[in-house]
């Protein structure tokens, strides 16, 4: 259990570094090599740097900081790049670092103090296999007392992803009137807590954390199993059950390695 921090009467600026980072992956079956060229098109449209320049944007919008710059790139033959430099806005009195879920999209009000937020695509396809795999990595980092934790559940649910990897970190330090150095200044035991219901219950998680560091690591998968929500161009109705099969063994061993960060030996 982790002791509830009193408030900290500092002296000057509250230096703390947060930084939250995570990896979003959406993984489909492609069968002919014509879906997986359309595949990496529409990955292409769905996500280019002007679209996800759209998204930050809105998410800086939401959370009522202010854009000092954008810088964006599309890259050939595919992916993206956007990273959106935040201005230092006032910040709340009282601001809320409880270790509680953030709240949903519809209900955004956090504040974020002197930060930037970047997101960068990977999408690829197997060279024969007919896996399509789309990682989207997102980074926010914050200076000050808003902790970008109160970011998570929105960026969560603005891309749907079969598995995640989250990163969250406290860097630096900042002094009391006393002078004394604090490390960190907000209660943390597991970025889970910072999630709301209907995560959880989608998805099967496992934590890693060096709390003596300030370090938090949470891995996410999603418990969804039905086949139809993996295929790219195609339906179920259309193969035969020893198809499903086969490639539901495919889709899941993908999903499987991509969530424990191994090659995993061919099950029988």
């Amino acid at each position: 259990m982790v002791k509830p921090f009193e408030k900290l009467k500092l002296h000057g600026f509250n230096n703390l570094t947060k930084s939250l980072s995570f990896s979003l992956y959406d993984i489909c079956y492609a069968k002919t090599e014509q879906h997986r060229q359309e595949y990496i098109e529409y990955i292409d449209e769905q996500y280019n740097a002007d679209r996800l320049t759209d998204i930050l944007t809105e998410v800086v919008d939401i959370i009522g900081a202010n854009v000092l710059n954008i810088a964006r790139q599309d890259y050939d033959p595919q992916g993206a790049s956007v990273t959106i430099l935040v201005s230092e806005e006032p910040v709340l009195v009282n601001p809320d670092n409880s270790e509680n879920p953030g709240p949903l999209p519809e209900a955004v009000v956090a504040h974020l103090d002197k930060s930037h937020i970047c997101v960068h695509t990977y999408p690829e396809v197997h060279p024969h296999d007919g896996i399509c795999t789309f990682r989207a990595d997102i980074e926010v980092s914050t200076c000050g007392i808003i902790s970008p934790l109160k970011a998570l559940n929105f960026l969560i649910h603005s891309f749907e992803s079969d598995v995640v990897t989250i990163d969250y970190r406290v860097r630096g330090f900042t002094r009391d009137i006393s002078g004394t150095k604090h490390y960190i200044d907000h209660p943390i035991s597991s970025i889970q807590n910072f999630m709301d219901v209907d995560t959880k219950q989608a998805f099967q998680m496992i934590d890693v954390n060096v709390y003596q560091e300030n370090l938090f690591h949470t891995k996410m998968m999603l418990k969804e199993a039905d086949l139809n929500n993996y295929l790219f161009g195609m339906g179920t109705d259309s193969m035969t059950a020893d198809e499903q099969k086969a490639i539901s063994k495919k889709v899941f061993k993908e999903i499987r390695e991509i969530f424990y960060g191994r090659n995993l030996p061919e099950m029988k």
